[in-house]
Parts: structure tokens; sequence; C-alpha cells
């Protein structure tokens, strides 16, 4: 009997299945997500490729899913009622903020919308001092009031947030115990199990989106494990973290907040894989799908990783206009630049594309399901790049001419332009506008962008890849099979993991080592605790500490590396080390003689990577590939359509080499080969594009190469 494991990811336009089975081989599903249950299509999805490659629900050993379900409740506000209890004399703080303006010169600014509005948020006589200290106890009396209030207005679920609760969770925990006496049918979440840290603001935000999604994701995730176990599955169902790792499907009920970006990381953890199974040092993920377009840079193997993220902002690109969630998440920038994206008129009279989603349904004008407006894979179709009888493999068949009638009617003649120009518009604008998103990525992290290899995942990844990489100055593209659910296979690659935090703020010359030490074991053993109960062995478990620290004086924390084991007077010096590496890493010059102040302490305690095993072949073949067909297709180079060689990606072995300009269709994706690139296959049948004049792709000499 064969054993696999299946990774699904729920994306706003398609839902897609890889199965992994033990020999490497890997089988991919591609299916429109389904609005409003969209663990119809994942069930859908499951059944159909399951059927096809011949396997069972008892085969299955783990699944792991990733969905945008909670992100998305949380900017379209379709979470339940709920209510903040907060310290006497903080109940604005959700609303106050960081007293920051996002954009200073904007008189008309507008800040993001609080979850919970005034009327919803109750404040209790107490306080707890900074460092722990009781000043005032909590009126208990006053508690069992406003539970009774809250209880009789509706309201589902209630976010806890008190000042100090993350040195002394004592106030907190008798509130827990008052509600379940009270009022046992609404749902509590506690900062100080949401989100240990310092930051009122912050942590006040973060507790409240949790418990906002929280019924919503309990309905989600127990409806899918009731209709797998209906169907025979009796293996491990897990699903991504927004930090790279995976957890229980219990972890997710009660921490839905840390599953926020478990669906788009899922492309920077499979770069993180063939970074390292290329010995690529850095990779630049670029993933593009139906609905959005993220951007993420794997350094030395790994994504970077940051530990706010903010949902819902009122202007996409600016920071400080959204809601803050404290929770690790890979460091991404999202942009609305899907296949789905909308192209439309301003009223500037210019064009723009996005954010705005044709989605699933109606889709794209050419998908025939009753869309008009214009969107980016019209104009991909229109262009030539897409077959319109080969989309998803020949079972979804395009509708050129409605395609032509969205953009002429939409765009073309709104501008007084043809419908190739128009079409040629889109494209190029959705190209412009992820480039400068990742650039303006890269250079937030002190990284020169031409140094990152473009690896191109997601349905439409590929087809924009190679006009993304010329924008960018960037020779050199790479995409895996099955890039368009290369998602779903990151999630395969994905250690069992969980996180920890918890603030002890002071200057590091003067920390007392013992409760640091004590500190950093308590959130060890009780990761520890946790991956054994999910079957991880002793010796299979990894720790990973850091620390958020930052020169006195300043605003800005960075994340630096601590050593395991206990922190005495000998880990000072590595720290030191560490902070100083990663602080001209990100700043070039690092002070010397200011004192360095900790704040947050970091515990990633997760099991062992999978073991996957890929196909590879040494074997070279040097014969020119067979042509599958030729159609026109539009090259801004040539400024018209020309002639273009397709080729079946399947038929494509290691040493073929291919001079652009070309397709290469695969089932779930198509690459789109400029006259500016070359293409070959690497031994893992990788697709490698070099620009023209550079040279060709040798892994072996890659083992050699470092990017700085």
């Amino acid at each position: 009997m064969s054993t696999i494991r299946v990774g699904v990811d729920i994306g706003g336009t398609f839902t897609d299945i890889v199965i992994l089975d033990e020999k490497g081989d890997r089988y991919f599903g591609k299916t429109l997500t389904t609005y409003p249950d969209p663990s119809a299509g994942f069930m859908k999805g499951l059944d159909e490729n399951l059927k096809k490659y011949g396997f069972s629900y008892s085969d299955i050993t783990t699944i792991i899913h990733g969905t945008t379900l909670v992100v998305n409740a949380l900017i379209e506000r379709k979470g339940v009622k709920t209510a903040l209890i907060t310290t006497e004399g903080f109940r604005d703080q959700i609303e106050i903020g960081n007293e920051n303006r996002y954009d200073l010169y904007d008189l008309f600014i507008e800040n993001p919308t609080p979850l919970v509005p005034r009327s919803m948020r109750f404040p209790v006589r107490e306080r707890i001092l900074a460092d722990g200290t009781v000043l005032t106890s909590i009126d208990e009396a006053e508690v069992k009031k406003i539970f009774k209030k809250v209880n009789a207005q509706g309201v589902e679920a209630v976010a806890v947030c008190l000042l100090h609760s993350y040195k002394n969770d004592a106030h907190e925990k008798r509130i827990y115990e008052i509600a379940q006496e009270v009022t046992p049918n609404i749902r509590v979440s506690l900062s100080s199990e949401v989100s240990p840290e310092i930051r009122e603001y912050q942590r006040a935000s973060t507790t409240i989106a949790n418990v906002y999604v929280q019924p919503l994701v309990e309905q989600y995730l127990t409806k899918l494990e009731n209709d797998l176990t209906d169907r025979g599955f009796n293996g491990q169902f897990h699903m991504m973290l927004s930090g790279g790792g995976t957890c229980t499907i219990d972890t997710a009920c009660r921490f839905p907040i840390r599953i926020l970006e478990s669906g788009p990381v899922g492309g920077s953890i499979a770069g993180a894989f063939y970074s390292k199974l290329c010995n690529l040092n850095n990779l630049h993920v670029f993933d593009m799908g139906g609905t959005t377009a993220k951007a993420s840079l794997i350094d030395n193997g790994e994504p970077l990783i940051a530990n706010e993220f903010e949902v819902g902002r009122e202007h996409r690109f600016m920071k400080g206009s959204g809601i803050p969630v404290k929770v690790p998440v890979v460091d991404m920038i999202e942009i609305g630049a899907g296949g789905g994206s909308i192209a439309h008129i301003d009223r500037m009279d210019l064009l723009k594309v996005g954010p705005e989603s044709s989605s699933s349904e109606p889709g794209p004008a050419c998908y025939g399901k009753g869309g008009k407006q214009p969107t980016i894979t019209d104009a991909d179709l229109i262009l030539g790049y897409l077959n319109p009888d080969y989309f998803l493999g020949g079972e979804m068949h395009l509708d050129v001419e409605a395609a032509y009638k969205a953009i002429e009617d939409k765009v073309a003649k709104p501008l007084g332009l043809d419908t190739i120009e128009a079409a040629w518009g889109i494209h190029r604008v959705v190209n412009e506008n992820m480039a400068s998103a990742a650039r303006i990525h890269a250079v937030e992290k002190g990284k020169d962008i031409r140094n990152y290899p473009l690896f191109a995942t997601g349905g439409a990844g590929p087809v924009h890849v190679c006009n993304v990489a010329h924008i960018l100055g960037v020779s050199e593209v790479i995409s895996p099979v099955g890039a368009g659910v290369c998602s779903a296979f990151g999630f395969l690659s994905s250690p069992l993991s969980f996180d920890f935090v918890r603030s002890y703020s002071g200057r590091l010359d003067q920390l007392d080592f013992r409760e640091v030490t004590q500190l950093l074991r308590d959130m060890e053993n009780e990761g520890g605790a946790i991956l054994k109960q999910s079957g991880v062995k002793d010796d299979d478990i990894q720790v990973i500490r850091t620390c958020e620290m930052r020169y006195a004086g300043q605003n800005h924390d960075i994340s630096v590396p601590i050593p395991n084991g206990e922190i005495d007077h000998f880990s000072l010096q590595t720290i030191h080390e560490n902070f100083k590496l990663q602080y001209e890493k990100l700043y070039s010059e690092a002070s010397e003689g200011v004192p360095i102040k900790t704040v947050n302490w970091r515990v990633v305690v997760q099991g062992p990577h999978p073991k996957l095993s890929i196909n590879s072949s040494d074997e070279k073949n040097e014969r020119n590939p067979p042509v599958k067909n030729k159609r026109d297709v539009y090259f801004h180079e040539y400024d018209n359509y020309t002639m273009t060689p397709v080729y079946d990606r399947s038929t494509l072995t290691p040493g073929v080499e291919i001079s652009g300009p070309a397709i290469i269709e695969e089932r779930e994706s198509t690459m789109v080969v400029t006259p500016s690139f070359n293409a070959s296959i690497d031994r893992y049948f990788n697709l490698i594009l070099k620009a023209k004049g550079e040279s060709t792709y040798d892994n072996q000499d890659r083992k050699q190469q470092e990017y700085v």
C-alpha cells in the first residue's frame, strides 16, 4: 500500500493540491476556490485528485493545509461580535494606537477602524506594575457585571488585555475563571497567552484579532476534520503557521491569529527548500497567483522572519495604516496583482491594475462565468502567453473573444488605444507594480535585489517573471516543476513547530542571567511537551533562540541569535558579537561603547524537517526538445507578434537548452521565455533561465558561488 502526504492551499481564485509519495513522485491538482464555503472546494479537489491518481484517504499519513481565511475575515470584517476588557484608563488604546501619522502631509488621513467599537470596550479596576507586583487588586464584582452585560448584548467573544499582564498574568487568568463561571458560552482570549510581550497597543490588537476570528476558524476546521474522517482519513491534519512551521488543529483553533498568513507563506517555504536543494544561498521568491502577488527573500537558505504584521491597510504601501498583529510571520510584501486583478481607468485617466480582484466567481472575462471586467489573465490571453485550449491542462477553456471585448470596452476605447496596446499596457503596468514592491521590500531589509535570483511560482508567476526580472536587473530565474501549485508543496517541507515569546527588558550587561536562563527554559519545556504529544522524539527536537534588542535610546529592535544552554557571562560576548553583526547588516556600521538593551526573548521549538525525496537525474539530453506546436505571441522586444515555439514541460529533461522566445506549458502554469533569456533544465527538472550573455546554469559551479 502506498503512503502519501498531501498539501492543500486555498487561495482567492484557485485551491492547489500537491500529493507526494514515498518514492518522490509528485502529483498536482488545481481547482477553483468555492465561495462562501472554501472547504467545499478543498474536499472536491481532494476527492477528484485522489481518484485521478489512484489513491484513497486511508493512504494519507499527513495533510498540511494553508488558507487565507483568517486574513480575509479581518480585512472584510467578517468576524463575530467582540468586546474588550482592559485596565481602567486604557479603554481607547486601540484607537489612539502609537499616536503616529503614517502620512504626515495627508490632511484627510484615515486610520483603520478598530475591530471593537468604543461601546464594546470595558475598563476594569486593577493595576499591575511594570515589575509584576500588584498595586490594585482586581474588582471581581465589576468583572461579573461586564460579562453579564456583554452576554445580554449578544457578544460571542471577549479579548482581555490588562496593563503589564505579560509580566504577571494573575488578573487575566482570574477574569477567564470568572467568564467560565458566568458565561461559559462566550469565547475568551487572554493577551498573556496570545501575545505575552511588551507594547500595549499591539498586544491588545493581536488579542482582539485572535478571538474575533476564532469561532469562524473553529467552525471551518471542525467541518474539514469531520469531512475527512467520514471519508476514511485517519492520519495527521496540520495547519501552516505564518512563521513557516506547522501546528496541530487544536493549536490553530486556540490561536487562529498564528495562521494569519498560512497560505501565502507556502511559496517562501518552497523557495527555502529549493535554495538548499540547488545550493543557492539566496533567492527572491516571486509568487503570483490568481488574486495576489507576493515577494519574499531567502537569505542563506532561510526565509526572513518578521515579528509584526499589518492587516487591512488603508493604503497598501503605507506602513502604519493597518491593524498591527504581533505574531512571527515570513517577511513578505503582498500586493493585489494576481491573474484575476481588475484593470481600470482612474479619475485621472490613468491605467491602474488591482487591487480589486474578480476572484473565482465570476472570475476574469475569459473564464466565461459572467465576468465582464478586464483582468491580467485576459490581457495575457490576448498577448498569446496562455493557450485557450490548455488552461488547467485543457480542463477549462478560455474565451478569447470575451477577453478582447472586456479590454476593448473598459480600457482600449477610453484610452484611445487598440486592444493589443491596451493588453500590453495592463501586462506592463502590473509588472512595474510588482517590481517596485519587490525592490522596496529588499531595500528596507538592506539587500541588493540584483544579487537574488528570481524563484517563480504561482499560476501567473512564470508568465510574468522574465519581464519582472528585466525591470529589476536580475539575470537569473528559477522555476520548479509544478510551479503553479508550489505553495502547497512548500507546506510539505515544513516542520512541526511552536514559537514562544516573553518580555524581559534591561541592559544586556546588567541582566539577571539566572532569570533569563529560566525564562528561556520554561518556553523550551512548554514547546517540547507539545511536540512530544505529537510523537516527536527528544533527540529530534530543535531549539532556536533569538532576542529583540537595540541600542539604549533607540526605538527599533533587531532580532539577534542567542546561544543555547545556560546564559552566563561567557554567553554575553557571543550575544554582543551577534548583535553587532546583525546591526551592521542593516545599518552598515555598529556603534561602540553604547549600551545594548534587550526587549523580547523568543524561542522556536521545532521537530525535524520532513525528509522529501525529489526525483532527479544526472543523465543529460543534448538533443533538441520536441516542439509541441507554434503560435503567435506578442513580445515588446519586437513590438509585435512573432511565431513562437511551444514546448510541453513534461518532455523536457536535464541538459535541454532552449533559446528565447519560447513558451513552455505545464498543466498548472505557463513559462513565457522572452527573447532576452535562454532556458535550460537542471538535474532536478527545474527550469533555469539566464539572461542572454550570461553563462549557462551549472549546479556544480553554483556550489562554489556565494552571494553577498
